[in-house]
C-alpha cells in the first residue's frame, strides 16, 4: 500500500474533527497514512498510536529534515500533503526534487483573509495590511502552482482568494461521518430550542440574530449558545434584556461535549453575513448540527442553496433582522414532527453528497491518477 504523509498546522491535542474521520479513518483504507502534529511542550520527536508523528514546535519550519533525522525514509512516501501553512509547504516543495514525492496543499479556511476582515470590522485594518495581503497571496499562488494537486474546502474559495492558481484542484468540503451520527434527544418542553456553536465576534454579527429573536411575539423558544468566550457572549446578550431569560450559555470543552449539547436542541443557528468569506464554504457547525439530524437556519447564498432546499432540508433566509425574524417565527409555529422531518431530510442529503467515506474514495482516485 502506498504511503501518504499529512503535515498539519495543528497542535497535538487539538480537536481534529476533520482530520480524524477523513485522513485517519477513511483515507487510511486506500493509503498507509501518517499525520504530523506539532507540540509546544515536547522537546523531542515522538511516534504516537502508529498513526501520527509529533514534532516539537521548533521543527515547524523544516519538518522533512526533522523527520529524516528521526529515521523516516521519504523514499517510502508517494504523497506529502500540507495543511494551510505555506512556510511548511515551501520546505516540502524544496525537498521534493530530492525525494520524488507528489505534493498536495490543503486550504481549510483562509485565516489571513478572516483576520483582515475581522480587523476591518473592528476598524483596525490599515493600508499596509492590504498591501501585505496582496504580496502574500501572490507568493502563496506561486507555491500552490508548484504542487501536484490543490485541496481547498470549496471551488469558490479558490476562485475568490486564489483565482490565479492553475494546478489541478480537488475540492474537499466539510462533511459528516456516516459512522458517527448522534441520536437526537427529544425534550418534553413545548418551546423550540435553537442552538448556536462557534465563534462570536463583530464579523459574524450575531447581534442581528438576537435582535430578530427580540422582536418575536412569543416566548416559546430557548437559545442555547456554546462559545469559547462565554464572557463576550454574556456581554452581547445583556444588550437584549427582553430575551435574557430565554438564553442559556455553555462552554463545551470537547467535540463530544458539543455534540451532546446539540443533540438536546431542535434547530441549529448558522446565519452569517453575506460576504465572500462565509459564502465560500459550509460552516463546520452546520455539519455538526446535521450529524444529530438537527435542521439548520442558514443564510440564503449560492453555496447553501446548492445543498439545502428551503423548508424541506433546512431553512434559508437573507441576513437581516426582518428576514431572520420571519423565518424564526415560521419555525416556532411548526410542530415537533415537522421540524424533525426537515432535520432528517437534511441529514440524508448530506450523507448522499457530503460523506467523508465517499470523499476519501474520490480523493484516493484523484491521487492515484496524478
Amino acid at each position: 500500500m502506498q504511503k501518504f504523509l499529512y503535515v498539519t498546522d495543528q497542535e497535538e491535542y487539538t480537536d481534529h474533527s476533520f482530520i480524524g474521520p477523513l485522513f485517519e479513518k477513511y483515507l487510511n483504507k486506500h493509503f498507509e497514512i501518517k499525520i504530523v502534529y506539532f507540540s509546544k511542550t515536547k522537546q523531542n520527536f515522538e511516534e504516537k498510536d502508529d498513526k501520527s508523528y509529533i514534532l516539537p514546535e521548533k521543527d515547524k519550519k523544516n519538518p522533512i529534515e526533522a523527520l529524516e533525522k528521526n529515521g523516516i525514509d521519504f523514499a517510502d512516501y508517494e504523497f506529502v500533503a500540507v495543511r494551510n501553512d505555506t512556510d511548511i509547504l515551501k520546505e516540502v516543495l524544496r525537498q521534493k526534487a530530492t525525494h520524488d514525492y507528489k505534493v498536495a496543499f490543503r486550504l481549510s479556511f483562509p485565516k489571513r483573509i478572516a483576520k483582515l476582515q475581522t480587523d476591518e470590522a473592528n476598524h483596525k485594518k490599515s493600508f499596509l495590511d492590504v498591501i501585505n495581503n496582496k504580496i502574500k497571496t501572490y507568493s502563496e499562488t506561486n507555491l500552490i502552482n508548484e504542487c501536484d494537486i490543490f485541496l481547498p474546502t470549496s471551488r469558490q474559495m479558490r476562485d475568490d482568494y486564489l483565482k490565479d492558481v492553475k494546478t489541478r484542484t480537488f475540492v474537499i468540503p466539510s462533511a459528516i461521518d456516516p459512522e458517527v451520527l448522534q441520536h437526537n434527544i427529544q425534550h418534553e418542553g413545548n418551546e423550540k430550542r435553537f442552538f448556536y456553536a462557534g465563534t462570536l465576534d463583530k464579523l459574524r454579527e450575531f447581534e442581528t440574530v438576537l435582535d430578530a429573536f427580540n422582536d418575536i411575539h412569543s416566548d416559546k423558544f430557548k437559545i442555547m449558545i456554546s462559545s469559547k468566550d462565554p464572557e463576550y457572549t454574556s456581554d452581547m446578550i445583556s444588550k437584549f434584556p427582553n430575551i435574557q431569560d430565554n438564553v442559556e450559555v455553555y462552554n463545551a470543552k470537547t467535540k463530544q461535549e458539543l455534540l451532546e449539547l446539540i443533540a438536546k436542541a431542535d434547530i441549529g443557528l448558522a446565519p452569517l453575513p453575506d460576504i465572500a468569506l462565509f459564502n465560500s464554504s459550509t460552516p463546520m457547525k452546520v455539519l455538526d448540527y446535521y450529524s444529530s439530524a438537527i435542521p439548520c437556519v442558514m443564510t440564503h447564498n449560492e453555496n447553501n442553496s446548492s445543498i439545502f432546499e428551503d423548508n424541506y432540508s433546512g431553512w434559508l433566509c437573507e441576513f437581516d433582522k426582518d428576514s431572520i425574524r420571519c423565518k424564526l417565527e415560521h419555525i416556532i409555529n411548526l410542530s415537533k414532527d415537522e421540524v424533525t422531518e426537515v432535520g432528517e431530510n437534511g441529514q440524508k442529503r448530506l450523507l448522499d453528497i457530503r460523506n467523508y467515506e465517499r470523499i476519501a474514495a474520490d480523493l484516493a482516485h484523484q491521487l492515484n491518477i496524478l
